[in-house]
């Protein structure tokens, strides 16, 4: 990895999808097999995933596609945080339930994420702060490395609070 002033310009991930869904007789069909599946990284827990429950999946585990949704928010907040701390504006609290639409295709066989909504409730210190924790809901997505990667709408409705 080259280095840029003392930091790097590439940064890799790995991780390991580990399809545990074996019922006996494979993918012979359809239903014949769970998509239960593991998510690993070398030094974390992992994370039990499987399909949407539309597609066969177990609802007591993540899918994929709000895997896809919870990056958009982590990304946007851990942004959020910084542009916060550099700007002089304290935040106390910080929540986020974000919604993400899958849309499916006419022919029914496939479909994309069309769309995110992040509704992040933000507390910050003073009354001073809130117009501009407001703003900088704004200059995340200049920063943002999912917001940038991504091909499809991601909307902001923060609700700004002052801390009691």
């Amino acid at each position: 990895m080259a280095a840029t002033r003392g930091r790097l310009d590439r940064h890799e991930y790995d991780v390991t999808v580990e399809w545990t869904g074996d019922l006996g007789s494979g993918t012979e069909s359809y239903r014949s097999y769970s998509r239960d599946h593991d998510v690993l990284a070398d030094g974390r827990q992992g994370i039990a995933g499987s399909a949407d429950p539309a597609f066969r999946g177990d609802p007591t585990r993540w899918n994929p596609e709000q895997l896809l949704v919870a990056s958009v928010a982590q990304c946007h907040m851990l942004s959020y945080l910084h542009l916060c701390a550099v700007n002089g504006v304290t935040v106390t609290a910080y929540e986020d339930r974000a919604h993400g639409v899958l849309t499916m295709d006419d022919g029914g066989g496939s479909g994309r994420i069309t769309g995110v909504t992040l509704r992040p409730e933000v507390t910050v210190a003073e009354a001073s702060m809130v117009e501009k924790a407001r703003t900088l809901h704004g200059e995340v997505p200049a920063l943002c490395f999912i917001a940038r990667s991504v091909d499809f709408p991601i909307h902001h409705e923060p609700v700004i609070s002052v801390q009691d």
